[in-house]
């Protein structure tokens, strides 16, 4: 247990054309809004915000799974008062409410699998450094912590989300990106302790991972290991502090900043990670891909190669989850169809994950073609 008293289902959008300057490499000669955030998400067409309430619903099933997750949390936070459950999934349950004066979130873990428990825990040690080492962005402060239960109680930060979705269904203002973008490059050039964060991942292990699924092709592996191999050189690259999961739907833009949420995954990463995982959300923003394309690069072919590769991680990862969600909603098709009925116009929720798949795989074609290119320059 550990104490501090100091600082702590997507859908998809409309396939569109990429635009002019949205490729990922420019050729030498070429979430629900967050529940971390205090403030009300501007509506839009078919989205709200769910206002506090002090009522919890305790019976059935989920009630009992409540019962316990509030047990943990005032074990470690005996004032913490439980006023909303803001999300609750076969995974985690996340519940809003107050501490003294102060609104927290209290985070604990359903599913304590060892994947997600190892996970649960990382994030927890992140918080806790953050307490004694400072990032250069805002992040919540952490109220109180249990890693043996997985159970998480940090302060509820005021903003809005970037995003309401993992991929948005509108193009962010372009105000929001380039506030994010500089909050990601001071995270970026942050250097931590080293002892303080692992690698969380292990490139070659998910590059062959990837080929054995069918992701990548013979030539896609036999490319991408001739980048690390020459990345992995000395000298070429120094490795980059990463959150690892820089989805909008994890920053909340609030009137002093960015605050970066959901820290699971923190860690150091070839450079451009978090860079990628933006460039591969943003697919209804040219401009901004290419500025941060541009970013990726400014450092040289060793910053472009890391880019590279690390784009064409996310965007398989990005591709793997939604070819899933495509079988699934097509299992339940029938039941779905008949249920919604949606007006003419209107795309039901299969066809907009077709239409954004279809756009992640346009997007790995054009990463692939850019990372050809840029080990035929090698």
């Amino acid at each position: 247990m550990y104490t501090a008293s100091s600082s702590v289902s997507t859908p998809p959008r409309p396939y569109r054309p990429l635009g002019a300057g949205g490729g990922p490499y420019l050729d030498p000669t070429h979430a629900a809004p967050s529940p971390y955030g205090a403030g009300r998400v501007p509506r839009r067409p078919g989205t709200g915000t769910q206002p506090l309430s002090g009522r919890i619903d305790l019976s059935g099933p989920q009630g009992s799974q409540l019962r316990i997750a509030i047990a943990s949390v005032q074990r470690i936070c005996p004032e913490f008062n439980a006023v909303q459950v803001l999300r609750h999934s076969g995974r985690s349950v996340l519940i809003v409410g107050t501490t003294g004066r102060t609104t927290a979130v209290a985070k604990c873990l359903l599913d304590h699998s060892p994947g997600w428990a190892e996970r649960f825990r990382h994030e927890i040690a992140a918080y806790r450094t953050f307490v004694r080492h400072r990032p250069p962005v805002r992040v919540p402060r952490l109220i109180a912590a249990d890693p043996d239960n997985c159970t998480l109680v940090i302060e509820r930060m005021p903003g809005r989300a970037a995003a309401l979705t993992r991929h948005p269904v509108e193009a962010p203002p372009r105000a929001d990106v380039r506030a994010v973008l500089g909050a990601i490059r001071h995270l970026n050039d942050w250097r931590p302790p080293a002892e303080m964060f692992g690698r969380p991942l292990d490139y070659g292990s998910r590059i062959s991972r990837y080929h054995e699924l069918g992701l990548f092709t013979d030539r896609d592996l036999s490319d991408l290991q001739k980048l690390v191999h020459g990345l992995a050189l000395a000298g070429r690259v120094d490795w980059q502090f990463s959150h690892g999961d820089a989805l909008l739907s994890n920053i909340l833009l609030s009137p002093t900043g960015p605050v970066l949420v959901d820290w699971e995954h923190a860690g150091w990463y070839l450079p451009g990670y978090d860079l990628a995982t933006l460039w591969a959300i943003l697919g209804d923003a040219p401009m901004e891909r290419r500025r941060i394309s541009q970013a990726a690069q400014a450092a040289g072919p060793a910053s472009r190669d890391a880019f590279l590769v690390n784009l064409m991680l996310v965007l398989t990862r990005e591709i793997r989850t939604y070819e899933t969600a495509v079988q699934r909603t097509m299992r339940e098709a029938p039941a779905a169809s008949a249920a919604q009925n949606p007006p003419p116009g209107v795309l039901c929720a299969g066809e907009q994950q077709r239409l954004l798949l279809r756009r992640l795989h346009d997007d790995c074609a054009m990463a692939r073609r850019a990372m050809r290119a840029a080990v035929g320059t090698r």
